[in-house]
C-alpha cells in the first residue's frame, strides 16, 4: 500500500474528533530558519488524549501541547501565533531547546464547522487531488481547489508561501512536495521503493518490461507504468522537485534513458551502475554531443559511500543520499 502524504493522520485524527464532537487543537509550523527541530508546514492535531503528527518534538512540543490542553478545557477559542527560538541567550519566545534555530508555531483549536473544509482536506490527500490548504485571522481555515489557484504551473508554485505580521497569512500545496521516479523496476527498485515510501516522496516506477515480478509486486509506488524506454522522456516530467534514479536492467537501456534526460532540469538524476559502467556511460553521452556541463549533472555512482552490496544496503545509501540532496540550500 502506498504510503499517504505526511499530514494525512493529522487531518485525520482532527476530523474524527470533530466528528465525535471532541475538543481538538491544531499545531502547524508557519516559518522556521536555521536549526529549528520543527520545519515549516509541520503540523500536529491535539485532543485531550491524543496526538497525531509534530511540530519538531522535545520540551518545547511537550509545552506546546500542555497548553493546547488547557485551552482545549477551558474553551479557549482564540488562536496564537507565537515564534520559538531555540538559543538560550534568547531575551524571550524561548523554546527550552538549544538548536539554534527559530520557527512561528501557530495554536488554532478547531470547531465544528471547520469539521467540511478538514474532510475536503482529508479526501485531496488520499486521492491526490491537489489544492491549497490556507490559514489566515481573516478568513480561517481554508481549502483553496487547485483550479483556482493563480499560478502558471504546479511546478512553479512555492509549495509554502507565508505573511508574517499582524495580519498574517500562511499558504500550502497539498499533497507530496517532491516527485521520485525510478527507471526499472528490479530488486534495487523494489527496495528502494521500500525505503523512499517513508520518506514522503510520491513515487513512480518505470519499466519496460512485462510480468516482472520485482516490479509486479511493487506495492510501495503510488504509480507503476509500462513504458517504452525510447520515449521514455514524456513519462518523466522536470521540475525543481523532480527526482530521477536510473536503474534499468544494464547499460545500453540505462544509455537510451540517460540520452533523453540528461539535460533537463531535475534537481536530482543519478544511475546505478560500477564506476568503470558510468565512465562508459559518461564517454557515450560525450560523443552523443552532451556537453560537459550537461554531463556533470549526471550523479554516478549513486548512492553514499557505505560499502553496501545487498539490494537494501544499496537502497539506503540511494536513500541517504536523496535526502542530502532535498536539504541542500
Amino acid at each position: 500500500m502506498p504510503s499517504p502524504p505526511r499530514d494525512l493522520p493529522v487531518w485525520t485524527l482532527a476530523a474524527a474528533s470533530l466528528r465525535a464532537g471532541t475538543p481538538v487543537a491544531l499545531f502547524c509550523v508557519l516559518r522556521s530558519e536555521g536549526s529549528s527541530p520543527g520545519r515549516q508546514g509541520f503540523k500536529m492535531a491535539v485532543t485531550a488524549d491524543a496526538v497525531a503528527g509534530s511540530i519538531g518534538g522535545g520540551i518545547m512540543e511537550h509545552k506546546w501541547v500542555e497548553l493546547a490542553r488547557q485551552r482545549l478545557r477551558e474553551a479557549d477559542a482564540e488562536p496564537l501565533l507565537r515564534p520559538q527560538i531555540h538559543r538560550r541567550e534568547a531575551p524571550a519566545d524561548r523554546s527550552g531547546m538549544m538548536c539554534s534555530g527559530e520557527q512561528d508555531v501557530l495554536l488554532w483549536p478547531l470547531t465544528a464547522a471547520d469539521l467540511p473544509t478538514i474532510e475536503a482536506i482529508k479526501n485531496a490527500l488520499q486521492t491526490n487531488a491537489g489544492g491549497y490548504l490556507e490559514l489566515s485571522p481573516a478568513a480561517g481555515l481554508l481549502l483553496a481547489p487547485a483550479a483556482t489557484a493563480v499560478v502558471s504551473a504546479v511546478a512553479e508554485t512555492p509549495f509554502y508561501d507565508c505573511q508574517p505580521g499582524p495580519a498574517w497569512y500562511y499558504r500550502e500545496r497539498l499533497g507530496f512536495r517532491d516527485q521520485l521516479t525510478i527507471v526499472g523496476g528490479g530488486h534495487v527498485s523494489l527496495a528502494l521503493s521500500n525505503v523512499a515510501a517513508t520518506l514522503d516522496f510520491e513515487l513512480t516506477v518505470l519499466d519496460d518490461r512485462a510480468d516482472l515480478p520485482t516490479f509486479e509486486n511493487n506495492h510501495s509506488a503510488h504509480y507503476r507504468r509500462l513504458v517504452d524506454y525510447e520515449s521514455v522522456a514524456a513519462a518523466v516530467p522536470a521540475g525543481p522537485h523532480r527526482y530521477v534514479v536510473v536503474m534499468t536492467v544494464g547499460y545500453r537501456t540505462d544509455a537510451v534513458v540517460l540520452r533523453q534526460l540528461l539535460g533537463r532540469p531535475y534537481r536530482y538524476l543519478g544511475v546505478m551502475g560500477s564506476v568503470a559502467k558510468v565512465a562508459e556511460l559518461r564517454r557515450g553521452l560525450q560523443e552523443a554531443g552532451f556537453s560537459d556541463a550537461e554531463i556533470a549533472q549526471l550523479r554516478g555512482p549513486i548512492g553514499l559511500p557505505i560499502h553496501s552490496q545487498t539490494p537494501e544496503e544499496i537502497a539506503i545509501s540511494i536513500a541517504a543520499e536523496l535526502i542530502q540532496v532535498r536539504r541542500e540550500g
